[in-house]
């Protein structure tokens, strides 16, 4: 069986292809899975904070528990609280940052690269996908696990090309965070106002 088919299914059913390779498949079936996916549904208030609750969960591949924690923090803040559980929150994962930088070609694989123990941060070896980097902060592929494949490739620049707030060094597979980022610089698809209304009801 394809693997990637149960993130297909759910691309579809969040209305976002989830990795690069559901993007052929979304864009040939965008709506919902099943018989009655074609149909148009009048969705409640609820079920829309709902969906776009998932939708973000989905894009950084997180757990309810670890998407309310970020929400928690965000809104003590004291900053708008959408903006700042995507920007200070869950972009300064240790995962996303993998991803953003372009070491990874999706969150999965990002996520494993971290667990499997390839990412050096400040020369450190961290394996905790949810680690929170820092501003100066730098990322890097330790030097044994350069040389495998899927490095090379992201070495060679086979991914998307890395925002503004990391200076990357993509030959070496090392980055600095320069600065947090501003909520334009984030490539998620959210409205990240529905998930605030969703946790503050």
């Amino acid at each position: 069986m394809n693997s990637s088919r149960p993130k297909v299914r759910r691309s579809r059913a969040l209305g976002i292809p989830l990795t690069p390779k559901d993007v052929r498949y979304f864009e040939r079936r965008p709506y919902p899975p099943g018989e009655h996916g074609r149909k148009r549904r009048v969705a409640s208030d609820y079920s829309t904070r709902l969906k776009e609750k998932q939708r973000l969960r989905a894009q950084y591949d997180i757990s309810e528990t670890q998407l309310r924690s970020a929400f928690d923090r965000a809104k003590r803040s004291g900053g708008k609280t959408g903006e700042e559980l995507i920007t200070h929150q869950l972009e300064a994962r240790l995962d996303a940052t993998v991803l953003r930088a372009g070491f990874a070609r999706t969150i999965y694989q990002a996520r494993q690269v971290v667990s499997h123990q390839h990412v050096l941060v400040n020369g450190v070896r961290v394996d905790r996908p949810s680690y929170q980097v820092q501003p100066y902060d730098v990322v890097e592929i330790a030097e044994k696990s350069k040389a495998k494949p899927p490095f090379q490739v992201a070495a060679s620049g086979a991914h998307a090309a890395a925002p503004a707030y990391l200076e990357v060094q993509l030959s070496q597979l090392r980055c600095t965070v320069a600065r947090r980022p501003r909520r334009d610089e984030v490539p998620v698809i959210c409205d990240e106002q529905l998930v605030v209304e969703y946790y503050s009801r």
